[in-house]
């Protein structure tokens, strides 16, 4: 069991010996921290065990993210959220809970804040208080400082697993049926512009990758995030962009909008933006119209319809074009929107695989072709699955011309 004073007291001798002007390895730092703690008369009746816990408690506060670190090496735990220095939340199958630890100081969560934005090269302060970072294991941070937050800096970590998912194991967890998944990934193979959408915590970017396994190895791919979460395994020529924050002066910011606009002149065969949140979207869907077939991106909506009007509220952000036209760009630039939700009993289903057919002069046409069956509404437990609605893919030209034949649908 660790004393936190304890702790506090060997964590202050510690870096009084350390050589600020140095820079010391993690091997060096674990020789001090072992002599520290092997050898301090404060923890001579000790026992081996403990002694071993507060060498890594000490390693972790001084070269890792401190009390988080177990919690980000905890492979059970998928979210992780700090509500101040003591207030501390963990998500583990779906369910939150208090995850009973706290910082032994303010000061000490400030420090892992900083260090957090550093990883990333972002600048979070008092006058930039709202920054998105990601730690070296491609986990997905979010942090708010005072005077936005009022209890204290908030930490929200969103990790992702460290095994690459494929579609076999979303076929094995429920996620997702073989003819359904079999489907997309023709459709992928094909050429098919395809939006991915969903709320908070649906999986949407865990998705986003297992539909690029499907992409072809000698395609030349883009892929443009605020924050590099995408992991293409099977893509060599790959080139992988991220956004930049301003820096003090207030100059030197890339947004994604400029990365869309980069990329359309780095010859890509496929263009995948990690989020659509808002004017970019714009330069989204002239990419999807300007010969960049198979390109993918993903947004919030609580549904594949909703997913469309969002899409004509974010492109009136970044173009002053009439609705009627927008909605022509947006019908000829996307084939498929599929949307997943995370459902009661916290499991994350594809809740509906949708074809937009066309644009009739006032309304674009969205059929389901896929669509999620609740066997039993009134239980805790979701008994469902996805299932053919009778809607037949009705946009082949792309299937055929890439040399694929009608697909199964039951």
């Amino acid at each position: 069991m660790i004393d936190k004073e304890l702790l506090q007291l060997m964590h202050n001798s510690l870096i009084s010996k350390f050589e600020l002007s140095k820079e010391l390895t993690d091997a060096e730092i674990e020789r001090i921290i072992e002599e520290e703690v092997f050898n301090q008369g404060l923890v001579r009746y000790i026992s081996i065990t403990d002694r071993l816990s507060y060498k890594k408690a000490l390693f972790n506060s001084i070269r890792r993210l401190d009390i988080l670190q177990e919690l980000v090496e905890d492979e059970e735990t998928t979210e992780i959220m700090v509500n101040g220095a003591d207030n501390i939340f963990i998500e583990r199958n779906g369910h939150i809970s208090p995850a009973n630890i706290y910082f032994t100081t303010p000061a000490k969560l400030s420090d892992i804040v900083q260090q957090i934005a550093s990883i990333s090269n972002r600048r979070v302060n008092e006058s930039n208080p709202i920054v998105d970072a990601r730690l070296k294991d491609g986990s997905r941070v979010n942090i708010v400082l005072p005077p936005i937050a009022l209890d204290g800096p908030v930490i929200t970590i969103r990790k992702f697993s460290k095994y690459h998912m494929t579609m076999s194991n979303l076929i094995e967890l429920g996620s997702i049926n073989t003819i359904a998944g079999k489907f997309l990934e023709t459709l992928v193979a094909a050429g098919y512009n395809i939006f991915v959408s969903g709320g908070t915590g649906s999986g949407k970017t865990t998705f986003l990758n297992i539909l690029s396994d499907a992409i072809p190895p000698d395609c030349r791919v883009i892929t443009i995030e605020d924050s590099a979460e995408l992991k293409l395994t099977n893509i060599r020529n790959i080139v992988r962009l991220e956004t930049r924050m301003a820096n003090i002066e207030g100059s030197g910011e890339i947004t994604i909008r400029d990365l869309i606009r980069t990329s359309l002149r780095m010859r890509p065969d496929r263009i995948i933006v990690g989020e659509v949140r808002g004017a970019e979207a714009s330069d989204m869907i002239t990419a999807l119209n300007t010969g960049h077939s198979g390109s993918m991106s993903t947004g919030h909506a609580n549904s594949a319809k909703d997913m469309l009007s969002r899409l004509e509220t974010m492109i009136l952000m970044g173009a002053n074009l009439p609705i009627n036209a927008i909605r022509s760009q947006i019908a000829t630039g996307i084939d498929i929107i599929v949307h997943l939700g995370r459902l009661r009993d916290k499991s994350r289903k594809v809740l509906e695989i949708a074809e937009i057919s066309d644009f009739d002069g006032t309304y674009i046409n969205l059929r389901s072709i896929f669509k999620f069956v609740d066997n039993s509404p009134n239980s805790k437990t979701v008994d469902g699955c996805l299932e053919f609605t009778g809607n037949k893919l009705i946009n082949t030209d792309k299937l055929f011309m890439a040399g694929y034949s009608e697909p199964n649908y039951t």
